[in-house]
């Protein structure tokens, strides 16, 4: 499975963002797709996933501001992050899970900064 991902970049505090990631390859097998990140000086975290048949989780620190969604027949996650604070800037890293792997897109940058 090959991950792309795409959105970020810059926002002032309070903005809104759309992250994307399509997936290719084997994703006849992908069951859960999701959004990590990981900021400066910290671990990686999870954001949100979401499965094929559609339940979510979320992180405390971004329930009621970030949206989780997929289109299961673009095999595309996006992450819909409103409300948006300097404590998530971070890199972005696309996620998805199959019965016995596990894959990694390459990274997206979003600073939240006025």
């Amino acid at each position: 499975v090959q991950l792309q991902a795409s959105g970020g970049g810059l926002v002032q505090p309070g903005g809104s963002q759309r992250l994307s990631c399509a997936a290719s390859g084997s994703v006849f097998s992908i069951n859960v797709m999701g959004w990590y990140r990981q900021a400066p000086g910290k671990q990686r975290e999870l954001v949100a996933r979401i499965t094929r048949g559609g339940t979510t989780t979320y992180a405390d620190s971004v329930k009621g501001r970030f949206t989780i969604s997929r289109d299961n027949a673009k095999n595309t996650v996006y992450l819909q992050m409103n409300s948006l604070k300097p404590e998530d800037t971070a890199i972005y890293y696309c996620n998805t899970e199959t019965r016995t792997s596990e894959y990694w897109g390459q990274g997206t940058q979003v600073t939240v900064s006025s």
